[in-house]
């Protein structure tokens, strides 16, 4: 145990040594993520898209942005299973997401698609079916604002 930490305080040095910045450290992509203004559709999903990305890229509200990220988003509902009576058991939704990042300042716009599927199972119960559904479209744009920052941080580090 006190070798690996003596090996690990060791290579510590040695690797900040060579230029190593972590992705999200303040020198690299954090700080420009913090000032992406987020705009989408206006419906429920566009809505929840908006709010999980505005979450995972810690938009600060109180300086100027200096990136306007646009999103257009798609859904595709698909049931699975069918009962006897002809009616779907399970839905898989399927979210697709084009977004565009243009800087503020002027520039050429960076632009992406990300596309998510989840499945939720139908309900007979009409609040059920409907509380079901908008969790699988909660569900979807959580996974798109994780893809969309992963895509950010790849195409902003490159910058």
């Amino acid at each position: 145990m006190k070798r690996a930490l003596l090996a690990l305080m060791l290579a510590t040095p040695l690797v900040s040594a060579c230029g190593f910045t972590p992705i999200y450290a303040e020198p690299a992509v954090g700080s420009s993520l913090r000032r992406i203004a987020v705009s989408t559709q206006d419906d429920r999903l566009g809505y929840r898209l908006r709010e999980q990305l505005e979450d995972a890229l810690a938009w600060d509200r109180s300086s100027a942005p200096l990136y306007r990220l646009t999103t257009q988003v798609e859904q595709n509902r698909r049931s699975l299973g069918r009962r006897i009576d002809d009616t779907a058991t399970r839905y898989e939704l399927t979210v697709k997401a084009a977004w565009t990042l243009t800087p503020t300042s002027g520039g050429t716009p960076l632009t992406g698609t990300e596309t998510v599927t989840t499945t939720y199972a139908a309900a007979d119960q009409p609040y059920a079916a409907i509380a079901a559904q908008q969790d699988g479209e909660e569900r979807a744009a959580s996974e798109l604002a994780r893809l969309i920052r992963l895509d950010l941080m790849q195409a902003l580090a490159g910058q």
